[in-house]
């Protein structure tokens, strides 16, 4: 497991950007100090997936009775839906790019370079935008809305967890990296990228089988639909 995946939460106030000096844009990775413990992040990753499965257990119960208020396959349910399934498609390959980073990284060192040094939490960043287009793929803003909140707040109270580990790990030059680098919105002034990169195929294919409730959104939502419209399913609820 790489600890470059994401990480972020700390309060900048409490940062000192002393901790990386004028060498700072040639850092590929940080590494753990000699002799310092690994940190373990597999019980904050466990948390995340149950956390998310509790949520969606119910939600996939209440899916099949909601629907937007616009016509069915009329130009505004066509324009959410479409806007839905390109977000979906850009987290996807957001995450797989990711991902090409982390590959090869092993877990005494943090990638600072590519998506990670514009952006602490990439693969979460675009998590957020996947979690936005998979609720648009319903043709209801409002659901959209409501996924994207989800998404966040779980994820947010899992990145104070994971950096407290990665900050205790690695210390002042982590504690520089997250003032430095925003937590969830990337900032492309600060780019830098690796000469090289050493992809592993099988993390690439990880993360896809991770972006599958993405992928399967669209086909979900469009069968939802139509069993609505035969009136095989009851709308109990319509959104906007």
């Amino acid at each position: 497991m790489s600890y470059a995946i994401d990480s972020g939460a700390i309060d900048s106030r409490a940062l000192d950007s002393r901790a990386l000096d004028s060498r700072a844009s040639d850092i590929h990775a940080l590494d753990l100090p000699a002799g310092a413990p690994a940190p373990d992040l597999g019980r904050v990753q466990h948390a995340r997936r149950r956390t998310l499965f509790l949520i969606a257990l119910p939600a996939l119960a209440v899916f099949p009775f909601i629907r937007s208020v616009w016509d069915w396959q009329g130009p505004v349910q066509e324009v959410v839906e479409d806007v839905g399934f390109a977000l979906v498609l850009v987290a996807v390959v957001g995450r797989c790019w990711c991902s090409l980073y982390i590959g090869g990284r092993k877990m005494k060192n943090l990638v600072v370079r590519g998506p990670f040094s514009m952006v602490r939490n990439p693969l979460y960043f675009f998590s957020f935008i996947g979690a936005f287009g998979m609720g648009a793929c319903s043709g209801s803003v409002v659901l959209a809305t409501a996924f994207f909140a989800v998404t966040f707040l779980v994820f947010r109270g899992v990145v104070r967890k994971e950096e407290a580990a990665l900050l205790a790990a690695f210390g002042a030059p982590y504690a520089a990296y997250c003032e430095r680098v925003p937590r969830f919105l990337p900032d492309p002034r600060l780019w830098h990228d690796e000469g090289t990169l050493e992809i592993h195929p099988g993390r690439v294919a990880r993360t896809l089988i991770d972006a599958l409730p993405f992928i399967l959104a669209m086909p979900m939502f469009e069968l939802i639909g139509a069993l609505q419209l035969d009136g095989t399913l009851p709308v109990l609820l319509h959104l906007p």
